[in-house]
């Protein structure tokens, strides 16, 4: 990852607006800071979320709260608990879908 275009500056967590997003089931709900060429976001999945959509966007993935699983096309599947983390580059070959049960909260660089 090359960082451009990014002065140094603090995101007060607590003073982003949150916007929700609708899955297959569930929500996620994003607080969201772009710099750069960098997004930031902290994300709260609702329990029962599915995606609705295949992503093959690259990012850095951190789960601060509950656990995340994580499908890949090829059939693959992950749980990432608390303090886990995935990362992956921008790939059309690995696109990932998200779901969780009980919920979670996860930090994405990308």
């Amino acid at each position: 990852m090359k960082i451009e275009g990014v002065p140094f500056s603090v995101a007060d967590w607590d003073k982003v607006p949150a916007v929700e997003y609708r899955g297959e089931t569930g929500t996620s709900t994003w607080r969201a800071v772009e710099t750069g060429n960098l997004r930031l976001r902290i994300v709260d999945y609702s329990p029962g979320f599915k995606s609705d959509h295949w992503c093959a966007r690259g990012h850095v993935l951190y789960v601060l709260s509950g656990e995340l699983g994580l499908k890949l096309r090829d059939g693959r599947d992950f749980v990432l608990a608390a303090g886990a983390s995935f990362q992956v580059e921008d790939d059309e070959a690995n696109p990932h879908l998200a779901w969780t049960d009980r919920g979670a909260r996860v930090f994405i660089v990308d």
